[in-house]
């Protein structure tokens, strides 16, 4: 076992807050602005820029389950945000696509779509990336939980 040092966990466990907080803080500003939660916001911007995509790739594209992205799908379709339409050959595939009051939403949102937390580590260079992976990995087996442990999206924490 690793030397225990109390400070250096304070410290870390300080950083995490940080970053919770600051993401948290930027998704209750996008719905005080614009009215929809972090993670619809980042829906809709998929699709904006996705046309016809459908739930399950909204799903990978948003790193949720399926059930998660449906659940997304239909609250922005019940706010007419969102239309979802079977076309093509393979009519029983949902082909998403924004309502004119999406797009008019969008245009309104403060900051990254998908959210301070995802825009920030998708610009960071491989090797932080990757070490943070590892890390992150340790981190959650010495809390108790496999790499198949249960993840919410930021926005729903």
């Amino acid at each position: 076992m690793p030397t225990q040092d109390p400070a250096a966990s304070a410290r870390v466990l300080q950083r995490f807050r940080q970053v919770f907080t600051a993401a948290r803080a930027h998704y209750q500003q996008v719905e005080k602005q614009v009215g929809i939660g972090g993670a619809q916001v980042w829906a809709l911007g998929v699709i904006a820029s996705h046309p016809g995509i459908g739930v399950g790739d909204l799903a990978r594209a948003m790193q949720v389950h399926q059930s998660t992205a449906s659940n997304l799908v239909r609250a922005l379709t019940e706010r007419g945000l969102v239309m979802s339409a079977r076309e093509g050959s393979d009519r029983r595939a949902v082909q998403l696509r924004l309502q004119q009051a999406g797009s008019d939403l969008l245009a309104k949102v403060p900051g990254p779509f998908m959210g301070l937390l995802p825009q920030a580590l998708a610009q960071m260079d491989p090797e932080t990336l990757s070490r943070l992976e590892v890390d992150l990995r340790t981190l959650i087996h010495a809390m108790g939980f496999g790499d198949d442990a249960p993840a919410l999206p930021i926005a729903q924490l």
